[in-house]
């Protein structure tokens, strides 16, 4: 997997083009969207020290280099040597826009087609009409589609403050693509599970399970950078028991799936071997997706004949 993105200072050909991804001084086969707040040398996760305001590498942390030390930042590049936009977070405000114009579409639009032959959401619809998530392998695709789909204003706004608190710090560490598969996989994972357990009857819409599914990277990422896990794991343990508390309201199974779909792949994505880096961080997200489609196909199993 090769994200596209801005990716830090780039080495130059001498004419001031990017030359590459920024690579960690460190971990030359290792690249990173994340820079050192006081020297501005790139910094990948497992040498990252968190700081004050972001994180420093090694030598700063620890040595008090001087600031700038490292060369004045070139143009940055994607990988694909395009200029980049500059953006660290530009793909979770794409998410959140897409969150954003369902829910408009939902509210406004296509209320009048929610018995359709495309039901993109999962939700409680009228009698005689089809619920849940899926009615089969040919409505598969709603267990994409609800991830965007919320219940009310109050549940969008809640979803969207914690994909923009959690968001863009692991976006700016795993780059844009990464970050996007960790998102979409543990979405997808936690309302496999979903489907799974309860069935096509299930009433459940919401991007809470690809959230969860930060919470567990994030969790991944304060283990990797030394950061205390305290404050995380206490974010957790209150999520875990407002949503079991409420489990009537509340989708469990989608949090508690999304939550571990995104251990794994936070874990895949930031502890994979240095000499088969991108194999096993695409190894990692192939295997979620793989075990999310048996969980879908188990599921599809046991619906009535």
């Amino acid at each position: 997997m090769h994200p596209e993105e801005p990716v830090g200072p780039m080495p130059t050909d001498g004419q001031g083009r990017g030359s590459g991804p920024a690579r960690c001084p460190r971990h030359p086969e290792r690249e990173t969207g994340v820079s050192c707040t006081r020297c501005g040398r790139p910094v990948c996760p497992e040498c990252m020290v968190p700081a004050a305001v972001g994180f420093q590498c090694p030598e700063c942390a620890h040595g008090g280099a001087p600031r700038q030390q490292y060369p004045p930042q070139q143009p940055r590049t994607t990988a694909r040597g395009l200029l980049a936009l500059g953006d660290g977070a530009l793909v979770t405000k794409v998410l959140i826009g897409l969150n954003l114009l369902v829910f408009l579409y939902t509210q406004y639009v296509a209320d009048g087609l929610q018995a359709g032959r495309l039901v993109l959401w999962s939700r409680a619809l009228p009698s005689g009409a089809r619920g849940g998530l899926a009615a089969g392998p040919d409505e598969w695709y709603r267990l994409v589609s609800a991830m965007f789909m919320h219940a009310g204003l109050l549940h969008l706004v809640m979803n969207m403050f914690s994909l923009w608190v959690l968001g863009p710090q692991l976006e700016r560490v795993l780059g844009r693509l990464r970050y996007l598969g960790l998102y979409l996989v543990s979405g997808v994972a936690g309302n496999a599970l979903a489907y799974l357990v309860t069935g096509a009857d299930l009433q459940s819409v919401g991007a809470s399970g690809a959230i969860y599914g930060l919470m567990g990277a994030t969790a991944v990422l304060f283990k990797v950078t030394r950061t205390p896990m305290q404050p995380v794991i206490a974010l957790l343990v209150v999520n875990l028991v407002f949503t079991f508390s409420l489990s009537d309201v509340i989708d469990w199974r989608a949090h508690v799936g999304g939550l571990v779909a995104g251990l794994v792949t936070g874990a895949g994505l930031m502890y994979a071997p240095r000499a088969h880096r991108n194999l096993v961080q695409g190894l990692t997200v192939a295997g979620v997706l793989a075990l999310s489609l048996v969980l879908m196909l188990l599921g599809t199993a046991r619906l009535p004949g």
